[in-house]
């Protein structure tokens, strides 16, 4: 038997609701990201700045992404909630290509340099981290 055609209403409920869960998880992960810079102003010892701001989003939303990567099994509605939407809204691309533009446009390619290189090794490390905890979170789960 055929799939039904994309049109279809079962589909386009289906469309809806994967919309609702990544725009669902969008707004929260972009609040969070724009609000991320003021964390600390005022506080000793806290990075506040636009490349501080930056690597805590996109280091905490890459551990993020890989707990909810190591779920098993695989979870559609947490990766369109958490992963894509509010993921997604956190870590900003964009934002770290302004980061590194601007470190240019000030002489300053080791400072680009380093932001490419602390974001990216910490990235991964960072997912790698979150891989492993979401595995131990899954067989903590799988115990209960």
């Amino acid at each position: 038997m055929a799939p039904p055609p994309s049109d279809s209403p079962a589909s386009l409920r289906r469309e809806a609701r994967d919309l609702l869960l990544v725009a669902a998880g969008a707004v929260p992960g972009a609040l969070l990201r724009w609000r991320l810079e003021d964390v600390g102003k005022g506080l000793e010892g806290v990075p506040t700045g636009l490349i501080e701001a930056d690597l805590v989003a996109n280091l905490v939303g890459t551990f993020l992404i890989g707990v909810i990567a190591a779920q098993r099994p695989p979870r559609p509605r947490l990766l369109l909630l958490g992963a894509i939407g509010f993921c997604g809204s956190l870590t900003t691309f964009s934002s770290w290509m302004l980061e590194i533009s601007l470190a240019l446009r000030r002489g300053r390619p080791d400072e680009a340099l380093a932001v490419v290189l602390v974001s990216l090794l910490g990235g991964l490390a960072a997912v790698t981290l979150g891989l492993v905890v979401g595995r131990w979170l899954g067989r903590f789960r799988l115990r209960r």
